[in-house]
């Protein structure tokens, strides 16, 4: 009997993350819990079951993610899913600057640091899957979000980011896709209906996909959007 996929998921002590760590351990995967805080990251997991890892991961933390990839060895599924929504109710003319920056840090060189580390070792490998939590306010087809300039530029770019890591990866085993997830009930949405529990079967679909599976595309649910 062969070894279950180990899935690596940033930012799931709480809210989409843990959902995700959740389902992908329902799903019989070796599961990674990581988080800013180590504690968190511990309790998280505890949460799930007594057999799920947990690890600390600062995704705007070079040495860090660099610590990481060497400590936890190979890993064959990575969820993006880290972020931060700072601006919500400010415009693009107003917005300040640091703002930006610091949610670009975050919610695109974040995952991309990510990536760097994780992603060349699939490919050595030649089979693994990445996931970029994105969101319907960085697409193009659906139009970008003014009330959060930066949040909805910031999921542009992650889009950018997973159809160019796509285009690397075409023919190695690795797919790498974007999930527009939909307004889920987290801290950053208090009020939205859909719960974490049923946006993350969403995002552990696309973290198993078959090996004949689409690569480098936005998926929302079981069918593919516009970017």
């Amino acid at each position: 009997m062969s070894e279950p996929r180990t899935a690596l998921i940033t930012g799931a002590n709480r809210g989409l993350g843990h959902a995700t760590a959740a389902e992908l351990h329902r799903r019989g995967l070796r599961v990674v819990v990581t988080a800013r805080d180590a504690g968190e990251a511990a309790e998280a997991a505890a949460r799930i079951g007594p057999d799920v890892l947990s690890h600390p991961l600062d995704v705007t933390d070079e040495a860090g993610v660099e610590r990481a990839a060497k400590e936890l060895g190979p890993v064959d599924v990575l969820v993006c899913n880290a972020g931060v929504l700072l601006d919500t109710g400010d415009d693009p003319l107003s917005v300040p600057l640091e703002r930006v920056a610091r949610t670009l840090e975050v919610n695109l060189l974040g995952g991309w640091r990510v990536a760097q580390a994780f992603v060349p070792g699939m490919v050595a490998r030649g089979w693994g899957r990445v996931v970029f939590v994105s969101s319907g306010t960085g697409s193009f087809s659906v139009g970008l979000w003014t009330g959060a300039p930066a949040y909805s530029v910031s999921k542009t770019a992650v889009n950018g980011l997973t159809t160019m890591l796509a285009t690397c990866t075409k023919g190695t085993g690795v797919l790498v896709n974007a999930v527009n997830p939909g307004q889920t009930r987290t801290r950053m949405v208090p009020t939205a209906e859909r719960t974490p529990e049923e946006a993350a079967t969403d995002i552990a679909d696309a973290a198993t996909l078959p090996d004949d599976g689409p690569t480098g595309v936005f998926l929302r649910g079981d069918r593919q959007m516009g970017w």
